[in-house]
Protein backbone atom coordinates (compact mmCIF):
# COMPACT_ATOMS: atom_id res chain seq x y z
CA UNK A 1 0.00 0.00 0.00
CA UNK A 2 0.93 3.61 -0.75
CA UNK A 3 0.93 6.53 1.02
CA UNK A 4 -0.31 9.68 -1.46
CA UNK A 5 2.49 12.55 -1.66
CA UNK A 6 1.02 15.86 -1.97
CA UNK A 7 3.73 17.17 -4.50
CA UNK A 8 3.30 19.19 -7.53
CA UNK A 9 1.97 16.33 -9.43
CA UNK A 10 -0.72 15.78 -7.24
CA UNK A 11 -1.77 19.03 -7.01
CA UNK A 12 -2.27 19.08 -10.96
CA UNK A 13 -3.80 16.30 -10.90
CA UNK A 14 -6.36 17.09 -7.89
CA UNK A 15 -6.83 20.92 -9.84
CA UNK A 16 -7.90 18.99 -12.89
CA UNK A 17 -10.46 16.79 -10.98
CA UNK A 18 -11.63 19.31 -9.14
CA UNK A 19 -12.82 21.05 -12.13
CA UNK A 20 -14.07 17.80 -14.06
CA UNK A 21 -16.27 16.28 -11.21
CA UNK A 22 -19.31 17.08 -8.35
CA UNK A 23 -18.08 16.01 -4.96
CA UNK A 24 -20.28 15.39 -2.50
CA UNK A 25 -18.31 18.15 -0.12
CA UNK A 26 -16.33 20.69 -0.79
CA UNK A 27 -14.42 21.56 2.32
CA UNK A 28 -13.03 25.58 2.18
CA UNK A 29 -10.15 26.27 4.86
CA UNK A 30 -7.02 24.11 5.20
CA UNK A 31 -6.52 24.84 8.62
CA UNK A 32 -6.75 22.19 11.57
CA UNK A 33 -10.79 22.43 11.29
CA UNK A 34 -11.09 22.22 7.70
CA UNK A 35 -8.68 19.66 7.66
CA UNK A 36 -10.25 17.57 10.05
CA UNK A 37 -13.75 18.17 8.36
CA UNK A 38 -12.20 16.60 4.65
CA UNK A 39 -10.90 13.53 6.38
CA UNK A 40 -14.23 13.14 8.60
CA UNK A 41 -16.04 13.45 5.09
CA UNK A 42 -13.45 11.43 3.32
CA UNK A 43 -13.79 8.55 5.63
CA UNK A 44 -17.64 8.23 5.83
CA UNK A 45 -17.10 7.26 2.10
CA UNK A 46 -17.73 10.50 0.65
CA UNK A 47 -16.40 12.27 -2.40
CA UNK A 48 -14.31 15.71 -1.60
CA UNK A 49 -12.45 18.51 -2.17
CA UNK A 50 -10.44 20.80 0.50
CA UNK A 51 -9.11 24.23 -0.97
CA UNK A 52 -6.65 26.43 1.00
CA UNK A 53 -6.12 30.08 0.08
CA UNK A 54 -2.51 30.05 0.87
CA UNK A 55 -0.66 26.69 2.83
CA UNK A 56 -1.91 24.12 5.30
CA UNK A 57 -2.12 26.01 8.77
CA UNK A 58 -0.95 29.22 7.50
CA UNK A 59 -3.46 30.87 9.87
CA UNK A 60 -4.62 30.70 13.04
CA UNK A 61 -3.37 26.64 13.53
CA UNK A 62 0.46 27.25 13.27
CA UNK A 63 0.23 29.94 15.60
CA UNK A 64 -1.09 28.51 18.45
CA UNK A 65 0.09 28.01 22.11
CA UNK A 66 0.68 24.38 20.68
CA UNK A 67 -0.41 22.68 23.37
CA UNK A 68 -3.48 19.94 23.84
CA UNK A 69 -5.86 20.62 26.83
CA UNK A 70 -8.35 20.23 28.58
CA UNK A 71 -8.90 23.84 29.16
CA UNK A 72 -8.45 23.69 33.21
CA UNK A 73 -9.41 27.45 33.30
CA UNK A 74 -12.88 26.35 32.18
CA UNK A 75 -13.54 24.68 35.09
CA UNK A 76 -13.51 27.51 36.84
CA UNK A 77 -16.39 29.06 34.63
CA UNK A 78 -18.22 25.94 35.46
CA UNK A 79 -17.93 24.43 31.93
CA UNK A 80 -17.79 20.99 32.95
CA UNK A 81 -18.62 19.63 29.26
CA UNK A 82 -16.21 21.86 27.24
CA UNK A 83 -13.79 20.19 29.52
CA UNK A 84 -14.91 16.42 29.02
CA UNK A 85 -14.86 17.03 25.64
CA UNK A 86 -11.56 18.35 25.25
CA UNK A 87 -10.08 15.59 27.99
CA UNK A 88 -11.75 13.19 25.72
CA UNK A 89 -9.77 14.60 22.37
CA UNK A 90 -6.82 14.94 24.32
CA UNK A 91 -6.71 10.98 25.44
CA UNK A 92 -7.40 10.24 21.40
CA UNK A 93 -4.37 12.46 20.06
CA UNK A 94 -2.62 10.92 22.69
CA UNK A 95 -3.10 7.57 22.32
CA UNK A 96 -4.65 6.83 18.85
CA UNK A 97 -4.99 9.56 16.57
CA UNK A 98 -1.24 11.08 16.64
CA UNK A 99 1.02 9.11 19.16
CA UNK A 100 4.19 10.56 17.32
CA UNK A 101 2.84 14.35 17.31
CA UNK A 102 1.44 14.52 20.67
CA UNK A 103 3.40 14.22 23.28
CA UNK A 104 2.55 15.15 27.47
CA UNK A 105 4.11 17.67 29.17
CA UNK A 106 4.71 18.73 32.71
CA UNK A 107 3.25 21.70 34.03
CA UNK A 108 4.13 23.68 37.46
CA UNK A 109 1.07 26.05 38.39
CA UNK A 110 2.92 27.82 41.62
CA UNK A 111 0.21 28.86 44.41
CA UNK A 112 0.13 32.15 45.81
CA UNK A 113 -1.56 31.91 49.23
CA UNK A 114 -0.79 28.55 51.82
CA UNK A 115 -4.28 27.01 52.58
CA UNK A 116 -7.48 28.15 50.73
CA UNK A 117 -5.74 28.48 47.10
CA UNK A 118 -4.46 25.27 47.67
CA UNK A 119 -7.42 23.55 48.99
CA UNK A 120 -9.53 25.66 45.51
CA UNK A 121 -7.12 24.33 42.76
CA UNK A 122 -6.36 21.38 44.07
CA UNK A 123 -9.89 20.25 43.60
CA UNK A 124 -10.46 21.44 40.05
CA UNK A 125 -6.86 19.92 39.06
CA UNK A 126 -8.31 16.48 40.78
CA UNK A 127 -11.32 16.42 38.36
CA UNK A 128 -9.26 17.63 35.63
CA UNK A 129 -7.61 14.56 36.43
CA UNK A 130 -10.58 12.17 36.44
CA UNK A 131 -13.18 13.87 33.86
CA UNK A 132 -12.97 12.21 29.93
CA UNK A 133 -10.24 9.37 29.50
CA UNK A 134 -7.88 11.70 31.51
CA UNK A 135 -6.29 9.27 33.20
CA UNK A 136 -4.02 8.61 30.78
CA UNK A 137 -1.61 10.82 32.20
CA UNK A 138 -0.04 11.24 35.13
CA UNK A 139 -2.04 11.75 38.18
CA UNK A 140 -1.48 15.95 39.59
CA UNK A 141 0.60 16.10 42.44
CA UNK A 142 0.89 18.72 45.81
CA UNK A 143 3.94 20.37 45.95
CA UNK A 144 5.53 22.52 48.74
CA UNK A 145 7.53 25.38 48.63
CA UNK A 146 11.11 23.43 48.60
CA UNK A 147 10.08 20.80 46.28
CA UNK A 148 8.32 23.24 43.85
CA UNK A 149 11.91 25.40 43.92
CA UNK A 150 13.82 21.47 42.99
CA UNK A 151 11.56 21.01 39.72
CA UNK A 152 11.86 25.19 38.58
CA UNK A 153 14.84 26.40 40.52
CA UNK A 154 14.46 29.82 37.64
CA UNK A 155 11.53 31.11 40.08
CA UNK A 156 11.51 33.88 42.20
CA UNK A 157 11.18 32.47 45.95
CA UNK A 158 9.02 34.92 46.74
CA UNK A 159 6.39 34.08 44.01
CA UNK A 160 5.02 31.44 45.31
CA UNK A 161 4.13 29.24 48.81
CA UNK A 162 4.24 25.77 46.96
CA UNK A 163 2.67 24.78 44.10
CA UNK A 164 0.35 21.69 41.84
CA UNK A 165 2.26 19.74 39.23
CA UNK A 166 -0.32 18.56 36.25
CA UNK A 167 -0.06 17.53 33.11
CA UNK A 168 -1.32 18.20 30.19
CA UNK A 169 0.02 17.33 25.95
CA UNK A 170 1.63 19.74 23.41
CA UNK A 171 1.43 19.28 19.46
CA UNK A 172 3.30 20.83 16.39
CA UNK A 173 0.34 22.76 15.43
CA UNK A 174 1.35 23.15 11.86
CA UNK A 175 2.93 19.62 11.01
CA UNK A 176 -0.54 17.83 12.76
CA UNK A 177 -2.86 20.06 10.07
CA UNK A 178 -0.52 18.71 7.25
CA UNK A 179 -1.06 15.35 8.34
CA UNK A 180 -4.83 15.68 8.40
CA UNK A 181 -4.86 16.59 4.92
CA UNK A 182 -2.33 13.94 3.58
CA UNK A 183 -4.73 11.37 5.34
CA UNK A 184 -7.52 12.83 4.05
CA UNK A 185 -5.69 12.91 0.65
CA UNK A 186 -4.85 8.96 1.64
CA UNK A 187 -8.19 8.07 1.66
CA UNK A 188 -9.49 9.66 -1.34
CA UNK A 189 -10.26 13.41 -0.99
CA UNK A 190 -8.40 15.56 -3.33
CA UNK A 191 -6.61 18.58 -1.60
CA UNK A 192 -5.08 21.84 -2.78
CA UNK A 193 -3.23 25.19 -1.43
CA UNK A 194 -2.85 28.15 -3.05
CA UNK A 195 -6.28 27.96 -4.13
CA UNK A 196 -8.80 30.69 -3.17
CA UNK A 197 -12.04 30.87 -3.43
CA UNK A 198 -13.68 34.10 -4.95
CA UNK A 199 -17.24 33.31 -5.30
CA UNK A 200 -19.62 30.99 -4.39
CA UNK A 201 -21.89 28.82 -7.34
CA UNK A 202 -25.75 29.18 -6.49
CA UNK A 203 -28.25 27.34 -8.34
CA UNK A 204 -31.24 29.63 -7.44
CA UNK A 205 -31.09 30.11 -3.35
CA UNK A 206 -28.74 27.03 -3.16
CA UNK A 207 -25.19 26.93 -2.59
CA UNK A 208 -23.78 24.31 -5.41
CA UNK A 209 -19.97 24.83 -5.25
CA UNK A 210 -17.06 28.00 -5.88
CA UNK A 211 -15.40 29.85 -8.05
CA UNK A 212 -11.46 28.93 -7.17
CA UNK A 213 -8.55 30.54 -8.40
CA UNK A 214 -5.34 28.78 -8.59
CA UNK A 215 -2.53 31.21 -7.31
CA UNK A 216 0.25 29.05 -8.93
CA UNK A 217 -0.48 28.32 -12.16
CA UNK A 218 -3.15 30.91 -12.98
CA UNK A 219 -7.20 30.75 -14.19
CA UNK A 220 -9.86 30.15 -11.99
CA UNK A 221 -12.11 26.90 -11.79
CA UNK A 222 -15.66 25.79 -10.91
CA UNK A 223 -15.78 23.46 -8.39
CA UNK A 224 -19.17 21.95 -7.37
CA UNK A 225 -20.26 19.82 -4.77
CA UNK A 226 -23.81 18.67 -3.17
CA UNK A 227 -22.67 20.72 0.15
CA UNK A 228 -20.08 23.01 1.07
CA UNK A 229 -18.35 23.69 4.56
CA UNK A 230 -16.68 26.54 5.17
CA UNK A 231 -14.02 25.86 8.17
CA UNK A 232 -12.33 29.62 7.49
CA UNK A 233 -11.47 31.02 11.26
CA UNK A 234 -11.11 34.34 11.18
CA UNK A 235 -11.82 34.87 7.67
CA UNK A 236 -15.80 33.32 8.57
CA UNK A 237 -17.62 37.09 8.26
CA UNK A 238 -16.54 36.43 4.09
CA UNK A 239 -17.55 33.92 3.77
CA UNK A 240 -21.20 35.36 4.61
CA UNK A 241 -19.76 38.25 1.81
CA UNK A 242 -19.49 35.76 -0.83
CA UNK A 243 -22.74 34.19 -0.02
CA UNK A 244 -24.19 37.82 -0.08
CA UNK A 245 -26.04 36.43 2.93
CA UNK A 246 -26.20 37.91 6.98
CA UNK A 247 -23.81 36.84 8.79
CA UNK A 248 -25.06 33.48 10.55
CA UNK A 249 -22.03 33.53 12.58
CA UNK A 250 -19.56 36.46 13.51
CA UNK A 251 -16.86 35.71 14.27
CA UNK A 252 -14.05 38.08 16.84
CA UNK A 253 -10.39 38.00 16.30
CA UNK A 254 -8.00 37.85 19.39
CA UNK A 255 -4.27 38.34 19.05
CA UNK A 256 -2.26 35.83 20.90
CA UNK A 257 1.88 36.57 20.91
CA UNK A 258 4.14 34.06 22.01
CA UNK A 259 8.00 34.34 22.71
CA UNK A 260 10.48 31.79 21.83
CA UNK A 261 13.70 31.54 24.06
CA UNK A 262 16.65 29.15 24.23
CA UNK A 263 16.08 26.27 26.86
CA UNK A 264 19.38 27.20 28.36
CA UNK A 265 18.04 30.76 29.21
CA UNK A 266 15.16 29.51 31.84
CA UNK A 267 16.24 26.98 34.73
CA UNK A 268 13.30 24.60 34.62
CA UNK A 269 12.51 20.79 34.43
CA UNK A 270 8.57 21.60 34.24
CA UNK A 271 6.10 23.76 31.72
CA UNK A 272 4.86 26.59 33.96
CA UNK A 273 1.41 28.40 34.00
CA UNK A 274 0.53 31.41 36.40
CA UNK A 275 -2.60 33.24 35.88
CA UNK A 276 -2.49 37.03 34.72
CA UNK A 277 -4.65 40.19 34.70
CA UNK A 278 -5.79 39.64 31.39
CA UNK A 279 -4.99 36.38 30.30
CA UNK A 280 -2.70 33.38 31.34
CA UNK A 281 1.17 32.94 31.34
CA UNK A 282 2.83 30.03 30.13
CA UNK A 283 6.26 28.65 29.57
CA UNK A 284 5.91 25.34 27.54
CA UNK A 285 8.93 22.97 26.71
CA UNK A 286 9.71 23.53 23.07
CA UNK A 287 12.47 21.34 21.61
CA UNK A 288 15.70 23.17 22.83
CA UNK A 289 13.33 26.35 23.13
CA UNK A 290 10.33 27.77 26.04
CA UNK A 291 7.44 29.12 24.45
CA UNK A 292 6.30 31.96 26.52
CA UNK A 293 2.77 33.23 26.29
CA UNK A 294 0.45 34.71 25.33
CA UNK A 295 -1.66 38.07 25.11
CA UNK A 296 -5.25 38.62 24.70
CA UNK A 297 -6.19 41.16 22.66
CA UNK A 298 -8.74 42.70 20.08
CA UNK A 299 -7.40 42.83 16.22
CA UNK A 300 -9.21 44.12 13.34
CA UNK A 301 -6.64 45.18 11.65
CA UNK A 302 -4.51 42.42 8.44
CA UNK A 303 -5.64 38.84 9.17
CA UNK A 304 -3.43 37.48 6.82
CA UNK A 305 -0.24 38.58 8.69
CA UNK A 306 -1.00 39.83 11.92
CA UNK A 307 1.62 41.86 13.59
CA UNK A 308 3.36 41.73 17.33
CA UNK A 309 4.15 45.38 19.17
CA UNK A 310 6.77 46.51 21.37
CA UNK A 311 3.54 46.97 24.04
CA UNK A 312 3.19 43.13 23.46
CA UNK A 313 6.34 42.19 23.71
CA UNK A 314 7.25 44.43 26.70
CA UNK A 315 4.22 43.01 28.41
CA UNK A 316 4.77 39.01 28.25
CA UNK A 317 8.57 40.09 29.12
CA UNK A 318 7.00 41.86 32.10
CA UNK A 319 4.45 39.09 33.12
CA UNK A 320 7.28 36.43 32.81
CA UNK A 321 9.89 38.20 34.83
CA UNK A 322 7.21 38.76 37.63
CA UNK A 323 7.89 35.06 38.58
CA UNK A 324 11.70 34.49 37.18
CA UNK A 325 14.37 34.94 39.39
CA UNK A 326 17.05 35.83 36.35
CA UNK A 327 14.86 38.11 33.94
CA UNK A 328 14.75 37.61 30.41
CA UNK A 329 15.84 40.13 28.03
CA UNK A 330 14.82 41.52 24.05
CA UNK A 331 18.39 40.16 23.87
CA UNK A 332 17.14 36.35 24.51
CA UNK A 333 14.50 36.18 22.45
CA UNK A 334 14.89 34.14 19.07
CA UNK A 335 11.63 34.20 17.95
CA UNK A 336 7.65 35.58 17.68
CA UNK A 337 4.86 34.51 16.24
CA UNK A 338 1.44 35.91 16.79
CA UNK A 339 -2.09 34.01 16.07
CA UNK A 340 -5.73 35.07 15.88
CA UNK A 341 -8.18 33.38 17.85
CA UNK A 342 -11.48 33.15 16.13
CA UNK A 343 -14.14 33.55 19.06
CA UNK A 344 -17.67 33.47 18.72
CA UNK A 345 -18.66 37.55 18.89
CA UNK A 346 -20.88 38.25 21.75
CA UNK A 347 -21.06 40.92 24.14
CA UNK A 348 -18.83 40.69 26.81
CA UNK A 349 -16.51 43.92 26.62
CA UNK A 350 -13.05 41.35 26.64
CA UNK A 351 -12.05 38.62 24.20
CA UNK A 352 -11.55 36.32 27.73
CA UNK A 353 -14.67 35.84 28.41
CA UNK A 354 -16.05 34.82 25.27
CA UNK A 355 -16.79 31.34 24.67
CA UNK A 356 -14.22 29.05 23.31
CA UNK A 357 -17.36 26.70 22.53
CA UNK A 358 -17.83 26.37 18.25
CA UNK A 359 -21.36 26.44 16.27
CA UNK A 360 -22.11 25.01 13.24
CA UNK A 361 -24.95 26.96 11.41
CA UNK A 362 -26.54 26.62 7.54
CA UNK A 363 -27.26 30.20 6.75
CA UNK A 364 -28.31 28.55 3.13
CA UNK A 365 -29.50 25.47 1.71
CA UNK A 366 -25.88 23.67 0.58
CA UNK A 367 -23.77 25.89 2.65
CA UNK A 368 -22.53 24.78 6.24
CA UNK A 369 -20.16 27.69 8.20
CA UNK A 370 -18.34 26.13 11.47
CA UNK A 371 -16.68 28.78 13.73
CA UNK A 372 -15.44 29.37 17.31
CA UNK A 373 -13.51 26.22 19.09
CA UNK A 374 -10.40 25.12 19.81
CA UNK A 375 -7.79 23.59 18.76
CA UNK A 376 -7.96 20.21 20.84
CA UNK A 377 -11.60 19.93 19.85
CA UNK A 378 -10.88 20.04 16.07
CA UNK A 379 -11.97 16.68 15.24
CA UNK A 380 -15.49 17.09 17.27
CA UNK A 381 -16.34 20.71 15.32
CA UNK A 382 -15.29 18.88 11.94
CA UNK A 383 -17.56 15.95 12.66
CA UNK A 384 -20.55 18.44 14.41
CA UNK A 385 -20.03 20.30 10.72
CA UNK A 386 -19.98 17.08 8.43
CA UNK A 387 -23.10 15.92 10.23
CA UNK A 388 -25.01 18.94 9.47
CA UNK A 389 -23.57 18.40 5.58
CA UNK A 390 -24.98 14.94 6.05
CA UNK A 391 -28.35 15.90 6.72
CA UNK A 392 -28.76 17.68 3.50
CA UNK A 393 -26.64 15.11 1.53
CA UNK A 394 -29.25 11.85 1.82
CA UNK A 395 -32.32 10.99 -0.07
CA UNK A 396 -34.78 8.21 0.06
CA UNK A 397 -32.87 6.36 -3.03
CA UNK A 398 -29.13 6.61 -1.16
CA UNK A 399 -27.99 4.03 1.28
CA UNK A 400 -27.39 5.91 4.72
CA UNK A 401 -24.48 7.55 5.07
CA UNK A 402 -21.88 6.69 7.66
CA UNK A 403 -21.74 8.53 11.01
CA UNK A 404 -18.18 9.37 11.91
CA UNK A 405 -15.08 7.21 12.51
CA UNK A 406 -12.51 9.87 13.02
CA UNK A 407 -12.33 9.35 16.32
CA UNK A 408 -10.66 5.50 15.02
CA UNK A 409 -8.58 6.36 12.31
CA UNK A 410 -4.94 7.69 12.89
CA UNK A 411 -3.11 10.10 11.19
CA UNK A 412 -0.01 9.41 8.58
CA UNK A 413 2.27 8.05 10.50
CA UNK A 414 0.61 6.70 13.79
CA UNK A 415 0.30 3.05 12.96
CA UNK A 416 2.47 1.05 14.45
CA UNK A 417 4.36 4.06 15.87
CA UNK A 418 5.34 2.73 19.12
CA UNK A 419 7.26 -0.65 17.74
CA UNK A 420 9.35 1.90 15.13
CA UNK A 421 10.17 3.92 18.72
CA UNK A 422 11.16 0.93 19.92
CA UNK A 423 13.32 0.28 17.09
CA UNK A 424 15.14 3.58 16.94
CA UNK A 425 18.66 2.49 17.96
CA UNK A 426 18.48 -0.35 15.79
CA UNK A 427 17.64 2.36 12.71
CA UNK A 428 20.45 4.22 13.87
CA UNK A 429 22.46 1.74 12.74
CA UNK A 430 21.23 0.45 9.99
CA UNK A 431 21.34 3.97 9.00
CA UNK A 432 24.55 5.41 10.43
CA UNK A 433 22.67 8.46 11.39
CA UNK A 434 22.78 9.28 15.42
CA UNK A 435 19.96 7.93 17.05
CA UNK A 436 19.25 11.47 18.68
CA UNK A 437 18.25 12.37 14.96
CA UNK A 438 16.26 9.20 14.25
CA UNK A 439 14.37 10.09 17.48
CA UNK A 440 13.87 13.59 16.14
CA UNK A 441 12.37 11.84 12.78
CA UNK A 442 10.41 9.50 14.28
CA UNK A 443 8.34 12.48 16.56
CA UNK A 444 8.13 14.46 13.17
CA UNK A 445 7.09 11.68 10.70
CA UNK A 446 6.35 8.70 12.63
CA UNK A 447 6.27 5.48 10.63
CA UNK A 448 6.67 7.69 7.48
CA UNK A 449 10.33 8.06 8.40
CA UNK A 450 10.97 5.10 6.05
CA UNK A 451 10.36 7.69 3.04
CA UNK A 452 13.20 10.19 4.13
CA UNK A 453 15.71 7.40 5.17
CA UNK A 454 15.07 6.27 1.26
CA UNK A 455 15.69 9.59 0.15
CA UNK A 456 19.15 9.41 2.25
CA UNK A 457 19.89 6.26 1.10
CA UNK A 458 19.77 7.42 -2.19
CA UNK A 459 21.75 10.91 -1.78
CA UNK A 460 23.64 10.93 1.53
CA UNK A 461 24.63 14.43 1.29
CA UNK A 462 20.45 14.59 2.91
CA UNK A 463 21.38 13.25 6.37
CA UNK A 464 24.03 16.22 6.92
CA UNK A 465 21.95 19.40 8.80
CA UNK A 466 21.18 22.24 7.24
CA UNK A 467 23.39 24.89 7.87
CA UNK A 468 22.11 27.44 10.28
CA UNK A 469 19.46 25.42 11.48
CA UNK A 470 21.51 22.64 12.38
CA UNK A 471 18.47 20.45 14.46
CA UNK A 472 17.05 19.78 11.33
CA UNK A 473 18.07 17.96 7.98
CA UNK A 474 18.50 18.44 4.50
CA UNK A 475 16.16 15.51 3.77
CA UNK A 476 13.25 17.72 5.92
CA UNK A 477 13.46 20.51 3.13
CA UNK A 478 13.36 18.03 0.09
CA UNK A 479 10.51 15.67 1.45
CA UNK A 480 8.51 18.77 2.39
CA UNK A 481 8.21 19.91 -1.27
CA UNK A 482 7.80 16.20 -2.49
CA UNK A 483 5.48 14.48 0.07
CA UNK A 484 4.00 17.47 2.11
CA UNK A 485 2.80 20.04 0.23
CA UNK A 486 5.03 22.94 0.35
CA UNK A 487 5.49 25.18 -2.52
CA UNK A 488 7.17 27.88 -1.44
CA UNK A 489 10.35 28.07 0.91
CA UNK A 490 7.96 29.78 4.13
CA UNK A 491 6.00 26.76 3.73
CA UNK A 492 9.04 25.11 4.91
CA UNK A 493 11.15 27.11 7.23
CA UNK A 494 7.71 28.13 8.98
CA UNK A 495 5.39 25.46 8.91
CA UNK A 496 7.15 21.80 7.80
CA UNK A 497 9.94 23.33 10.42
CA UNK A 498 9.64 25.96 12.80
CA UNK A 499 13.47 26.74 11.95
CA UNK A 500 11.48 30.96 11.41
CA UNK A 501 11.00 30.81 15.51
CA UNK A 502 13.69 28.70 16.49
CA UNK A 503 17.12 30.77 15.26
CA UNK A 504 17.98 34.26 16.44
CA UNK A 505 18.43 35.07 12.93
CA UNK A 506 14.92 33.93 11.96
CA UNK A 507 16.15 31.48 9.49
CA UNK A 508 18.02 34.02 6.87
CA UNK A 509 20.68 31.83 7.19
CA UNK A 510 19.57 28.71 6.36
CA UNK A 511 17.20 30.55 3.65
CA UNK A 512 19.45 29.51 0.71
CA UNK A 513 20.77 26.15 1.01
CA UNK A 514 16.73 25.05 1.75
CA UNK A 515 15.94 26.71 -1.22
CA UNK A 516 18.22 25.39 -2.69
CA UNK A 517 17.15 21.78 -1.97
CA UNK A 518 13.74 22.38 -3.09
CA UNK A 519 14.36 23.71 -6.27
CA UNK A 520 14.89 20.65 -8.37
CA UNK A 521 11.79 19.57 -6.73
CA UNK A 522 9.37 22.39 -7.91
CA UNK A 523 11.12 22.44 -11.11
CA UNK A 524 12.67 26.22 -9.89
CA UNK A 525 15.28 28.13 -12.17
CA UNK A 526 18.17 30.46 -10.09
CA UNK A 527 16.20 33.28 -10.49
CA UNK A 528 12.85 31.72 -8.74
CA UNK A 529 15.32 30.30 -6.09
CA UNK A 530 17.12 34.35 -5.49
CA UNK A 531 13.44 35.70 -5.81
CA UNK A 532 11.86 33.32 -2.81
CA UNK A 533 15.12 33.48 -0.46
CA UNK A 534 14.79 37.45 -0.91
CA UNK A 535 11.04 37.50 -0.02
CA UNK A 536 11.79 35.36 2.55
CA UNK A 537 14.73 38.20 4.03
CA UNK A 538 11.79 40.58 3.37
CA UNK A 539 9.69 39.27 5.59
CA UNK A 540 12.00 38.87 8.35
CA UNK A 541 13.40 42.17 7.85
CA UNK A 542 9.19 43.87 8.38
CA UNK A 543 8.70 41.40 11.39
CA UNK A 544 12.04 42.21 13.20
CA UNK A 545 10.58 46.74 11.81
CA UNK A 546 7.42 45.68 13.06
CA UNK A 547 8.18 44.38 16.83
CA UNK A 548 10.01 47.79 17.53
CA UNK A 549 6.47 49.63 17.26
CA UNK A 550 4.89 51.23 20.05
CA UNK A 551 1.28 50.19 18.97
CA UNK A 552 -0.61 47.43 16.87
CA UNK A 553 -1.22 50.24 14.07
CA UNK A 554 2.40 50.76 13.73
CA UNK A 555 2.92 47.65 13.83
CA UNK A 556 0.53 46.35 11.17
CA UNK A 557 1.65 49.20 8.86
CA UNK A 558 5.17 48.04 8.73
CA UNK A 559 4.53 44.59 8.51
CA UNK A 560 1.95 44.74 5.51
CA UNK A 561 4.86 46.58 3.73
CA UNK A 562 6.79 42.99 3.25
CA UNK A 563 6.92 41.52 -0.27
CA UNK A 564 4.55 38.94 0.13
CA UNK A 565 3.16 36.23 -2.81
CA UNK A 566 1.12 37.86 -5.54
CA UNK A 567 -2.69 36.60 -6.05
CA UNK A 568 -1.74 36.59 -9.76
CA UNK A 569 -0.12 33.63 -11.38
CA UNK A 570 3.39 32.49 -10.46
CA UNK A 571 6.11 29.95 -12.49
CA UNK A 572 8.16 27.82 -10.75
CA UNK A 573 5.80 26.07 -8.33
CA UNK A 574 2.77 25.63 -10.60
CA UNK A 575 2.26 23.71 -13.81
CA UNK A 576 6.09 23.97 -14.64
CA UNK A 577 7.21 21.73 -11.79
CA UNK A 578 4.91 18.85 -12.09
CA UNK A 579 7.52 16.80 -13.67
CA UNK A 580 10.34 17.27 -11.65
CA UNK A 581 8.63 15.98 -8.87
CA UNK A 582 8.32 12.42 -9.85
CA UNK A 583 12.04 12.14 -9.76
CA UNK A 584 11.61 12.74 -5.71
CA UNK A 585 8.52 10.46 -4.88
CA UNK A 586 9.04 7.11 -3.30
CA UNK A 587 7.38 4.51 -2.34
CA UNK A 588 5.86 5.04 1.11
CA UNK A 589 4.19 1.60 1.86
CA UNK A 590 5.67 2.16 5.54
CA UNK A 591 3.20 4.97 6.45
CA UNK A 592 0.48 4.32 4.73
CA UNK A 593 -0.49 1.15 6.72
CA UNK A 594 -3.46 3.19 8.49
CA UNK A 595 -5.18 4.33 5.11
CA UNK A 596 -7.44 3.49 2.69
CA UNK A 597 -6.10 2.03 -1.12
CA UNK A 598 -9.42 3.98 -2.18
CA UNK A 599 -7.99 6.34 -4.69
CA UNK A 600 -10.69 8.19 -6.91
Amino acid sequence: MQSTPLGAQYRLGALQQMAEEEFDVLVIGGGVVGAGAALDAATRGLSVALVEARDWAAGTSSRSSKLIHGGLRYLEQRDFGLVREALTERSLLLNRIAPHLVRPVPFLLPLRHRVWERFYIGAGVLLYDTMGGARTLPRHRHLSKTAALRRAPALRSDSLTGAIQYYDAQVDDARFVMALARTAAQYGARVATRTKVTGLLREGGRVTGAVVRDLEGGGSIEVRARQVVAATGVWTDDIHELAQLRASISVRASKGVHLVVPRDRIDLRTGLISRTEKSVLFIIPWGRHWLVGTTDTDWDLDREHPAASRADIEYLLEHANAVLAKPLTEEDIEGVYVGLRPLLSGTADQTTKLSREHVVASPAPGLVVVAGGKYTTYRVMAKDAIDAAVEDLGTADEAKIPDSVTDKVPVLGAEGFAARWNERARIARRTGLHQVRVEHLLRRYGTCVEELLELIAADKSLGDPIAGADDYLRVEAVYAASHEGALHLEDVLTRRTRISIEAFDRGVAAAPEVAALMAPVLGWSEATVREEVERYRGRVEAERASQAREDDAEADAVRRAAPDLDDGARGGGGAGAAGAADAREVDAASCGAAASEKQR
